[in-house]
C-alpha cells in the first residue's frame, strides 16, 4: 500500500464484497420481517444494493482495476449477527426491531465507507467516480432514514406492548 490510489482501490473493494455478502442476506431479511412496511424497504434495499454493487465495479473500471472484491470481514460479522436474529424465539414486534437494528448497523458501516471513498475521490481529483459513490451514499442514508422512520413510528411501540 503506497498511495492514497492504493488505499482507495483496497476499500472500493472492501465494499464491493459488503454489498455481495448483503445482496444474499436481504431477502431472509424481508422474508424474517412481520411488518409489511419493513419487509418492503428491505425489497427495495435489496435492488439498491445491486446497483451499488454495479457502481463499485464501475469505479474500480474507471481507475483501471479488475471488479472484484476482496472480503470484507466486518460484513461477514454483521450478517453473522443478521442470523443469529433470524433464529431468534421472538415475538414479531420484537424479531422486527432487532432486524432495523441490524440493518442499521449495515446502513451506517455502508454510509462510512462510502463517506469515505467519496472524500478520497475528491482529494484524487475524479469527479466522476465521486458522483457514483455520491449517489450510492445518499441512497445509503436514505435507507437508514427509512429504517429509522420504520422503527420509530410503528415497531418500536409494537415491540414495547408485546
Amino acid at each position: 500500500m503506497q498511495s492514497l490510489n492504493d488505499l482507495f482501490v483496497d476499500v472500493a473493494r472492501d465494499m464491493l464484497d459488503a454489498e455481495k455478502q448483503l445482496a444474499k442476506a436481504l431477502p431472509k431479511m424481508a422474508k424474517a420481517a412481520s411488518n409489511p412496511e419493513l419487509r418492503k424497504a428491505f425489497e427495495k434495499h435489496l435492488e439498491e444494493t445491486k446497483i451499488h454493487a454495479e457502481r463499485l465495479a464501475q469505479v474500480l473500471e474507471a481507475l483501471g482495476q479488475a471488479p472484484r472484491g476482496k472480503k470484507c470481514h466486518a460484513m461477514e460479522g454483521h450478517i453473522e449477527e443478521g442470523k443469529e436474529i433470524l433464529e431468534l424465539d421472538a415475538a414479531p414486534e420484537v424479531k422486527d426491531a432487532a432486524l432495523i437494528a441490524a440493518a442499521q448497523k449495515v446502513e451506517h458501516y455502508e454510509i462510512a465507507g462510502y463517506g469515505t471513498l467519496s472524500t478520497w475521490a475528491a482529494t484524487m481529483g475524479i469527479p466522476e467516480v465521486k458522483k457514483l459513490l455520491g449517489d450510492t451514499l445518499a441512497e445509503e442514508k436514505t435507507t437508514d432514514d427509512l429504517l429509522s422512520e420504520i422503527a420509530e413510528t410503528v415497531v418500536n411501540a409494537q415491540a414495547a406492548t408485546t
